[in-house]
């Protein structure tokens, strides 16, 4: 139990961080939110907790294929915040990265990479 805990407290830290380095700098805060860093803790969660390196890859390779199709969600959400306001913008974006994602499985799954 304590290693659950220890692992909710350092990945909520690290969600704290990037949102307080974004009221700061918006540059900097966009280069920390940018980064794969939580990613980078499941895949060292996964290694400490002893899981097989293909899980370890497989989460890794996955990650990669669901990134690209929320790309677009990051165009539209400075363009539509100031029509639209912050909720709509992001009831908006979530929707535009749902078409997205639906829309690339479908074009990735005639290469043999199945997300869906």
């Amino acid at each position: 139990m304590a290693w659950l805990v220890t692992k909710y407290l350092i990945t909520a830290a690290v969600v704290v961080l990037v949102s307080e380095v974004a009221k700061r700098s918006d540059r900097l805060g966009g280069l920390f939110g940018a980064l794969p860093l939580v990613t980078v803790l499941a895949l060292i969660w996964l290694y400490v907790e002893h899981q097989p390196q293909t899980k370890i890859a497989n989460h890794a390779w996955y990650t990669f294929w669901y990134v690209v199709p929320t790309l677009p969600m990051f165009l539209a959400f400075p363009l539509l915040l100031p029509r639209l306001g912050f909720w709509p913008t992001l009831l908006a974006c979530v929707a535009i990265t749902v078409v997205c994602f639906w829309l690339f499985a479908q074009l990735v799954r005639r290469f043999g990479i199945e997300l869906l």
